[in-house]
Protein backbone atom coordinates (compact mmCIF):
# COMPACT_ATOMS: atom_id res chain seq x y z
CA UNK A 1 0.00 0.00 0.00
CA UNK A 2 1.29 2.94 -1.24
CA UNK A 3 2.12 5.91 1.44
CA UNK A 4 2.32 9.74 0.01
CA UNK A 5 4.29 12.21 1.19
CA UNK A 6 1.85 15.59 1.32
CA UNK A 7 2.67 18.70 2.65
CA UNK A 8 -0.71 20.84 3.46
CA UNK A 9 -1.17 23.98 3.15
CA UNK A 10 -4.31 25.60 5.72
CA UNK A 11 -5.78 28.76 5.73
CA UNK A 12 -5.65 29.07 1.91
CA UNK A 13 -7.85 31.46 -0.61
CA UNK A 14 -8.72 28.32 -2.25
CA UNK A 15 -8.13 23.93 -2.12
CA UNK A 16 -5.75 23.14 -4.67
CA UNK A 17 -3.35 20.03 -5.13
CA UNK A 18 0.20 20.80 -6.80
CA UNK A 19 2.70 18.21 -7.31
CA UNK A 20 6.57 18.90 -6.30
CA UNK A 21 9.43 16.25 -6.89
CA UNK A 22 9.39 13.97 -4.12
CA UNK A 23 5.95 14.92 -2.62
CA UNK A 24 2.66 17.17 -3.24
CA UNK A 25 1.28 20.11 -1.81
CA UNK A 26 -1.83 20.61 -0.85
CA UNK A 27 -3.87 23.87 0.10
CA UNK A 28 -6.93 23.53 2.11
CA UNK A 29 -8.96 26.30 3.26
CA UNK A 30 -9.87 24.98 6.27
CA UNK A 31 -7.60 26.10 9.60
CA UNK A 32 -5.68 23.85 11.39
CA UNK A 33 -7.10 24.07 14.17
CA UNK A 34 -9.16 20.84 16.14
CA UNK A 35 -8.29 18.74 13.49
CA UNK A 36 -9.86 20.70 10.10
CA UNK A 37 -7.52 20.59 8.19
CA UNK A 38 -6.89 16.98 8.59
CA UNK A 39 -10.77 16.62 7.95
CA UNK A 40 -10.68 18.56 5.03
CA UNK A 41 -8.02 16.82 3.86
CA UNK A 42 -9.46 13.44 4.05
CA UNK A 43 -12.47 14.33 2.28
CA UNK A 44 -10.84 16.04 -0.50
CA UNK A 45 -8.71 12.96 -0.95
CA UNK A 46 -11.54 10.78 -0.81
CA UNK A 47 -12.77 12.86 -3.68
CA UNK A 48 -10.64 13.15 -5.56
CA UNK A 49 -9.20 9.37 -5.39
CA UNK A 50 -13.02 7.97 -5.37
CA UNK A 51 -12.04 5.66 -2.01
CA UNK A 52 -13.89 5.96 1.31
CA UNK A 53 -12.75 8.00 3.63
CA UNK A 54 -12.35 4.64 6.33
CA UNK A 55 -9.58 3.93 3.19
CA UNK A 56 -7.09 7.17 4.35
CA UNK A 57 -4.74 7.13 6.76
CA UNK A 58 -3.08 9.83 8.34
CA UNK A 59 0.18 7.48 9.27
CA UNK A 60 2.41 10.44 10.63
CA UNK A 61 2.17 14.06 11.05
CA UNK A 62 -1.07 14.51 12.65
CA UNK A 63 -0.02 17.63 14.06
CA UNK A 64 2.34 18.88 11.25
CA UNK A 65 1.89 20.07 8.13
CA UNK A 66 4.23 17.51 6.76
CA UNK A 67 2.37 14.31 6.49
CA UNK A 68 2.47 10.60 4.87
CA UNK A 69 -0.46 9.39 4.33
CA UNK A 70 -1.47 5.78 3.72
CA UNK A 71 -4.23 4.93 0.97
CA UNK A 72 -5.68 1.44 0.69
CA UNK A 73 -6.90 -0.14 -2.53
CA UNK A 74 -4.98 1.62 -5.07
CA UNK A 75 -1.90 1.63 -6.53
CA UNK A 76 0.84 4.71 -6.33
CA UNK A 77 0.29 5.28 -10.16
CA UNK A 78 -3.43 5.13 -9.91
CA UNK A 79 -3.07 7.98 -7.07
CA UNK A 80 -1.65 10.07 -8.94
CA UNK A 81 -2.96 10.13 -12.00
CA UNK A 82 -6.21 10.72 -10.07
CA UNK A 83 -4.93 13.38 -8.07
CA UNK A 84 -2.47 15.16 -11.14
Amino acid sequence: MPILQIKVIPKASKQQIIKEKERIKIKLTSPAQKGKANKQLIELLSKRLKVPKSKIKIVSGENSRDKRILIEGLSEEEIMSRLI
